[in-house]
């Protein structure tokens, strides 16, 4: 019978996910020898037996890959035979390159969990419970290869017990890294409101007592504390939202399983698939109508609730007594989350009533992931536990690069041959604690990849911190990056494309090439450039900054477009005193401290303060979501009037028109669900408009839809139905947020493009 040996090569998620104790067991039911290892490139194997053997070793590699395993790569070369007996796993080796991909954090699996609730296991409420299929990765990995000793549990040597089931080949928890109990593992622990450790308190309890009482506890988790109060009492949420400086922005939930959420959310096969998932998100869920669980005060003006499910084991102990907790970032508004203990009890200082910790240190922080379902498949609003550092694969290899993202919803990317590694959210770059995060972010990325950027990709604006960020890295050539180009390429690379497409990109802000402040954007563009091929009509921002806190300034803006001097009688118009109405058309009229600005945003903000809702807001994108969230499902409800013509430098979409219609409703006495409900098709439709007139001068093209404007579920989706039934070709993001949190992705594939061209 014909012996081969195999040196076999796989990359991938292989470490940290039980493969090497995998590959083990389907050799030795072979009768297969040779060994398996990590490295810091994956999984190296030699493997040596008949040929029809080593055929189905490999079909077994595939056909039945562990939880939390994927592989990007696996390769086999024949090799000399060696006639060594049995199959073994051996020690890691280090090699030149570093590409191992290290997996992300994953829930706690159904194995530990029945162990967890079985009083006759050893590890019978232990609230650290893991094994090779679930627990902490990313958030414990200080290096590579994935071995203890690159963990923070290298703080905790194994007992007799658990070092015997990590050497034993028929034990989940063979090679599983983690591996800790009780007798040698981390321990649980209660602090009061200045830090100070509770002795002689049976911790769990303790925080139970204290939750129950209303108080709100910081608990320490998997990748960061959360902020936890019970959603049945208002009073408890009141004091969260103000020692927390959180007005009105959702708290999201925790409950305790699938049945406790459906007393107070509906919940369709795809989002119960999602809460389910290994990576365990927040999914946006809309809210029963009759539900009276969860106090109104946990997500304001909002049909829909933010839900996950218990993670960890503690999660699962805690939730024994409430059907749902808030769980929120830990952190005051605008800080990271916090994760070192001294740093909680320093920062959650004022806010927290109490602290239950634990002794395993945190390596990287990482927030919770956010998804909601739109058009019937999951869009990414925040990718970070559960999802990083799984690598988006690009259209091609190219130079590795460094992008330092956007100032809000911060996150990076680095790129290795063919893949872009993003970071967990980062967030908002306000103060000096987030811009610390980011540059931690960036040391451990390259750490992990063993990968020394050539090039640093940073905004085009001059004034954003991460802009400073990247210069501050004088020693690598850097490139500025248009953010609206940067939207388009990331939906481009999200999708596995590197094309000329039609680029609609709806946001905020940005700065434009022209200096103007930029936000409604048609692009014709790739990797390689971009041309502006039209855009929202121009408004003035009264104020500047201040137009986007307060929404009023914009409708008054979008008002005198439409107007001029001769303003409508409106009751929204009664509420602004005369002498700020007066100042204010004054400064549009004059051009003072009143940039002009193409924002979607912006224009979203201006009919939700004529519609009623917001005046002023107290989180950003708070103005668009109430316009969103008060709309009127109604199939028959006549589109606002968009018009269109050509500047000679692009088609230019004007509300004018738009406007004047708003105006004969709200005179009417039309409500905001309706007026948002005409806005919303209009929008869509006019947008249709110009993607036909864009196809007519450049042919057929696939159109891209980024920006933080394509997290509205309705606007999307209906215009979604227009492009496919005028045939074309609709790209939207996947794997990464359309909102700025997948910028990073966009100016990594348009760095790579620019060292690969500039090579040639």
């Amino acid at each position: 019978m014909l012996r081969k040996r195999l040196a076999i090569r796989i990359e991938g998620t292989v470490q940290g996910v039980g493969f090497r104790p995998f590959i083990y067991r389907i050799a030795q039911e072979r009768g297969l020898s040779g060994w398996v290892l990590n490295d810091s490139e994956g999984v190296r194997i030699e493997v040596e037996g008949a040929q029809h053997t080593l055929d189905d070793f490999g079909a077994a590699i595939r056909a039945e890959l562990p939880p939390l395993a994927s592989i990007s790569c696996l390769a086999a070369v024949d090799i000399p035979l060696v006639a060594e007996p049995g199959f073994s796993i051996a020690l890691s080796a280090q090699s030149a390159l570093k590409t191992a991909q290290i997996p992300p954090d994953s829930y706690v699996c159904p194995d530990c969990l029945a162990e967890l609730l079985d009083p006759n296991n050893r590890r019978f409420r232990y609230p650290f419970i893991n094994c090779t299929n679930c627990g902490p990765r990313y958030s414990i990995v200080s290096g590579v290869p994935y071995d203890r000793s690159f963990t923070t549990m290298v703080d905790f040597p194994m007992c007799a017990s658990c070092l015997g089931e990590y050497g034993d080949p028929a034990s989940r928890r063979f090679h599983a890294q983690p591996n800790a109990c009780a007798d040698c593992g981390p321990t649980l622990s209660l602090h009061d409101q200045a830090g100070t450790q509770l002795e002689g308190a049976q911790p769990l309890a303790a925080a139970i007592g204290l939750l129950k009482r209303g108080e709100v506890l910081a608990l320490k988790g998997l990748g960061g504390f959360h902020l936890a109060v019970d959603p049945q009492n208002p009073e408890a949420v009141a004091r969260l939202r103000a020692r927390k400086l959180r007005d009105e922005k959702p708290f999201a939930l925790m409950a305790r399983d699938i049945a406790a959420a459906e007393t107070f959310v509906q919940i369709n096969p795809l989002e119960k698939r999602l809460l389910e998932s290994v990576e365990r998100p927040v999914v946006l869920l809309e809210k029963r109508t009759e539900q009276q669980l969860i106090c109104v005060n946990t997500a304001p003006n909002n049909r829909y609730l933010g839900v996950m499910l218990p993670y960890t084991p503690l999660h699962y102990l805690l939730l024994e007594d409430f059907p749902a907790l808030i769980m929120t970032s830990g952190n005051q508004s605008d800080e990271p989350i916090s994760y070192a203990d001294a740093d909680a009890f320093l920062r959650l200082k004022g806010i927290a009533d109490g602290f239950l910790c634990h002794n395993r240190r945190i390596q990287t922080r990482t927030d919770d992931s956010i998804i909601r379902v739109l058009a019937g498949e999951p869009l990414m609003l925040r990718r970070s536990r559960g999802y990083v550092p799984r690598a988006v694969k690009l259209p091609h290899a190219q130079p590795s690069v460094l992008a330092v993202g956007a100032e809000l919803k911060n996150t990076i990317c680095l790129t290795s041959a063919d893949r872009a590694t993003l970071s967990q959210h980062i967030g908002d770059l306000k103060n000096q604690a987030v811009l610390d995060s980011l540059q931690q972010a960036a040391e451990h990325l390259q750490q992990l990849l063993a990968t020394r950027p050539q090039l640093v990709i940073h905004d085009l604006h001059p004034d954003y911190a991460s802009t400073s960020v990247a210069q501050q890295m004088a020693d690598l050539p850097q490139l500025a990056v248009q953010h609206h180009h940067a939207h388009l390429a990331s939906c481009l690379a999200d999708n596995g494309r590197d094309e000329k497409a039609i680029g609609v990109i709806f946001d905020g802000v940005g700065l434009g090439s022209d200096g103007h402040i930029w936000g409604g954007e048609f692009l014709l563009g790739d990797f390689a450039g971009f041309e502006r091929v039209g855009h929202l009509a121009e408004l003035a921002m009264p104020g500047g900054d201040a137009a986007t806190r307060e929404p009023w300034r914009m409708a008054l803006s979008l008002l005198h477009a439409a107007y001029a001097d001769d303003l409508p009688e409106l009751a929204v118009l009664d509420t602004i005193a005369a002498g700020d109405k007066r100042l204010l058309l004054q400064m549009i009229e004059k051009g003072i401290n009143s940039p002009l600005t193409s924002s979607c945003g912006r224009l979203f903000d201006a009919v939700a303060a004529l519609a009623g809702l917001s005046q002023r807001v107290s989180y950003e994108g708070q103005a668009a979501l109430e316009l969103e969230m008060c709309l009127e499902h109604d199939l028959q409800l006549e589109p606002y009037t968009f018009s269109l013509f050509d500047d000679g430098q692009g088609i230019i979409v004007d509300p004018t028109t738009m406007v004047r219609e708003l105006v004969a409703d709200l005179q009417q006495g039309r409500g905001a669900g309706a007026i948002s409900g005409r806005f919303h098709i209009g929008l869509a439709e006019a947008i249709l408009r110009v993607c036909l007139k864009l196809r007519e001068e450049h042919g057929a093209l696939p159109v891209a839809l980024s920006g933080g404007v394509f997290q509205n579920v309705f606007l999307t989706e209906k215009l979604n139905l227009l492009l496919a039934g005028a045939d074309f070709e609709v790209l939207r993001h996947r794997q990464v947020p359309p909102n700025d949190g997948g910028l990073s992705l966009g100016q990594a594939a348009i760095g790579g493009c620019y060292l690969r061209n500039r090579t040639r």
